[in-house]
């Protein structure tokens, strides 16, 4: 495991580094910009994710204005509204902004937007999730290896139970390409190993569905029967979880995650939660504001990108991040030692023993 993140923490510091000179050789950190004021729509998808407000907004914003004095940032959140991010991503268009970060609520729903922004040469750069329509920049991690890790790690925490062994899928939004991609790989790891007795989409990400879902799938299959449960994100655990305590499903079963927030880590600690996917979000909103500033001042983002990705239209610059697995061993050594949390913040005084056997003090 330590290994594993070590190699992960080499990668990432390679492409933040990439990132950092890309940005220096196009003149980021000073205001040589004519007097213009370059201007960067930020539109967010959900409040349901705790990520999108809390973690990436205000490092996206920081790292803009590190990187561009004088650009100016507005944002907006979609609630999970697809027209009402519609209508944002137009606001955008006719206000004129010079660059657009866009985390669509519905990728294939968002592609005519997108490609009336292109066809106001108002670049679209794909944050987290990659969107329908001609996009001139993508940013976000190898979603498929998001996938096999939690796919992995549910085998590896069922033990003797894996063989013959029975677990629910509660997957992510079908409309979310990211969702399609953790489903993708997840199953690579988990299909001939195990049973799959139910599996759901989730639209939206909701928790209450997933809480709902699975209260259906313990009446399907029976309250003993139930040996792990894959959650693509760590909300769609949550609602898993609580609909197993309803339900008096006792031992848990290991249950995923993805995101790492703060109340899945407390779960993991608690042994409600088996693990959750660090997606580290500071590499990430630097390489995604590098490519917004290098777009909004009409720079090529191939100094930017570490790579490229497959989209509509053509080959698209990119920036494709390695995640790492979080369980309760590793918790100090990722993201307490990442600054994304401290002990304390993990650490509720209803926690304090269970911290203290998991090395947390």
């Amino acid at each position: 495991m330590k290994a594993c993140i070590r190699g992960a923490a080499v990668a990432m510091t390679a492409i933040s580094m990439a990132v950092a000179l890309a940005a220096c050789g196009q003149g980021a950190g000073n205001d040589s910009d004519g007097g213009n004021t370059p201007r960067i729509g930020l539109l967010l998808p959900d409040a349901t994710t705790a990520r999108w407000e809390t973690q990436d907004r205000p490092l996206l914003e920081k790292a803009i204005k590190e990187l561009c004095g004088n650009c100016t940032v507005e944002h907006a959140n979609a609630e999970g509204n697809v027209a009402a991010q519609q209508e944002q991503l137009n606001s955008m268009i006719t206000k004129g902004a010079d660059a657009i970060v866009l985390v669509a609520v519905d990728a294939r729903s968002l592609g005519a937007a997108v490609r009336k922004a292109a066809e106001a040469d108002i670049p679209v750069i794909a944050y987290d999730r990659l969107a329908e329509g001609p996009i001139s920049g993508y940013v976000s991690f190898d979603g498929e290896e998001v996938g096999r890790l939690q796919g992995r790690a549910l085998l590896e925490a069922m033990g003797d139970r894996m063989n013959g062994g029975q677990i629910v899928m509660m997957n992510g939004d079908p409309s979310d390409p990211n969702a399609v991609s953790f489903k993708k790989g997840a199953l690579s790891a988990l299909e001939g190993r195990v049973e799959i007795g139910k599996a759901y989409d989730t639209l939206h990400w909701r928790t209450e569905t997933a809480n709902m879902n699975m209260s259906g799938a313990i009446s399907a299959l029976g309250v003993g029967n139930i040996d792990g449960v894959y959650a693509a994100n760590d909300g769609l655990a949550a609602g898993s979880i609580s609909a197993l305590k309803a339900n008096k499903v006792n031992p848990l079963p290991p249950v995923t995650g993805q995101d790492a927030e703060l109340s899945a880590l407390r779960r993991i600690v608690s042994g409600d939660q088996y693990m959750t996917v660090y997606k580290p979000f500071g590499p990430e909103a630097s390489a995604g504001a590098a490519m917004a500033v290098a777009a909004a001042r009409g720079e090529s983002l191939d100094r930017v990108a570490t790579g490229q990705v497959r989209a509509r239209g053509g080959a698209v610059p990119a920036v494709l991040l390695p995640p790492v697995s979080v369980t309760v061993d590793n918790i100090k050594d990722t993201l307490v030692k990442d600054g994304v949390y401290t002990i304390q913040q993990i650490c509720t005084p209803q926690l304090r023993a269970a911290c203290g056997k998991a090395g947390l003090s």
